[in-house]
């Protein structure tokens, strides 16, 4: 999914192996944080909702919880924006160096994407970004002119302007209110009978499982629209102002930068995912102040993780993460598929039957297994199955899928 730079070409040197590398690493990392964040809402028909699950409120789930939301909440999914914009640069470069028409190629790829986001939405997971990441694609075709330092003030408004709005909201139900916004019983008692109603539905067969994704849709649709999409929108254009900067091309080069993040993001980062996580999550305020940390603490786990990559074990770490990286729109749908198959009726139906804590480490078992299996399917293909398809629709044509059909030419070159 990251064509190598014209002015570093796949196989001219360590420079864009390591590039490669590098941005595979994490990206497949940023895989592992969101299925962290997205395995509760197959776990159970309350998250979506926002409410405790009654069947896990031992002091082990709230622990777990808190864990999740403090380490992984609302930073791996801006990771993930990051890289697309960054690979978005990349695609240009390679297309031109190519003399190829980046438009129709471009435009070709995002309808692809559309077309398999909303297969993912309705049959395996109603929080699909695929779709967003499509239609923010054509506003960041759009802005491809943008110059690096503007791309990073437009970034920093859109997030400014997003928490000044939590925050206004957050006044007015503190005047209105008097200082909370906490539902009526009969609210309460509603929401509880919709999460039961919810938990039931997806331990029935397929039409009941793709009946209740459908329905939740609505419930989904406004979350990813007024919160995730603005955000991703302004990761994307950071990943655009760092690929026309080069910034992963070489992160050695900017290893007291990478410091500096360091001691910036994590204590800004940590301390908002702070008061998001204890200062509970339907406190206006503390989201507001997630929105604005979160960016922190996500370049901070960037940073550290380029550094520690430069090292002998973080090099083996690297190339551990790559594998998944490397064919990541594969294992994002396969981690919904699997999720599916783990918690609903299709498969074992254990929704709503686990605690916290081993709903986290299923997710942890299904990464590994994705590490290994990805591992084993680059020795073999170029590329991932659905990166076959997204790649047989970008060039209109029918790509080299065996190593040994195309020897000559890079496995991360889409």
């Amino acid at each position: 999914m990251t064509p190598p730079s014209p002015t570093e070409p796949a196989g001219a040197g360590t420079s864009a192996t390591a590039r490669l590398a590098d941005v595979d690493a994490l990206r497949g990392f940023a895989l592992f944080g969101i299925l962290m964040v997205n395995i509760p809402f197959f776990a159970s028909g309350y998250t979506l909702l926002d409410l405790p699950d009654p069947a896990r409120i031992a002091w082990h789930d709230e622990v777990a919880k808190d864990l999740v939301t403090f380490f992984f909440e609302s930073k791996f999914y801006l990771l993930f924006a990051f890289l697309f914009g960054y690979s978005f640069t990349l695609q240009i470069n390679s297309a031109t160096a190519r003399g190829l028409s980046f438009r129709p190629r471009f435009l070709r790829r995002l309808g692809a994407l559309f077309l398999i986001g909303v297969a993912n939405a309705v049959l395996l997971f109603y929080g699909d970004i695929l779709v967003t990441y499509a239609v923010l694609g054509l506003l960041l075709f759009l802005v491809r002119g943008i110059s690096p330092r503007r791309a990073l003030w437009v970034a920093g408004i859109i997030t400014g302007t997003i928490a000044l709005l939590f925050l206004t909201v957050a006044v007015l139900v503190a005047v209105i209110d008097g200082a909370s916004a906490t539902a009526t019983a009969s609210e309460q008692a509603r929401m509880l009978a919709d999460g039961r109603a919810g938990t039931e539905a997806m331990r029935g067969g397929v039409g009941s499982v793709i009946g209740e994704r459908v329905s939740s849709l609505g419930n989904a649709f406004p979350l990813i629209f007024f919160f995730q999409g603005p955000l991703a929108f302004s990761a994307f254009l950071v990943g655009l102002a760092a690929g026309k900067r080069r910034v992963l091309a070489d992160p050695a080069r900017h290893s007291r930068k990478l410091r500096l993040i360091q001691l910036i993001g994590f204590p800004v980062g940590l301390a908002g995912s702070a008061f998001y996580t204890f200062g509970g999550d339907d406190n206006l305020f503390s989201n507001a102040a997630h929105l604005v940390t979160a960016p922190f603490l996500t370049a901070a786990y960037a940073a550290t993780l380029l550094r520690v990559f430069r090292t002998a074990r973080g090099a083996r770490l690297a190339g551990m993460l790559a594998g998944p990286g490397r064919m990541a729109l594969t294992n994002y749908l396969s981690q919904s598929l699997l999720c599916g198959l783990i918690f609903t009726g299709i498969g074992l139906g254990l929704i709503g039957h686990v605690p916290y804590a081993p709903v986290a480490a299923i997710a942890m078992v299904i990464f590994s297994v994705q590490v290994v299996w990805s591992a084993w399917w680059m020795r073999r293909f170029r590329m991932g199955p659905v990166e076959w398809l997204l790649r047989a629709a970008t060039q209109w044509e029918r790509p080299a899928m065996r190593r040994r059909e195309s020897p000559g030419r890079s496995p991360a070159s889409v």
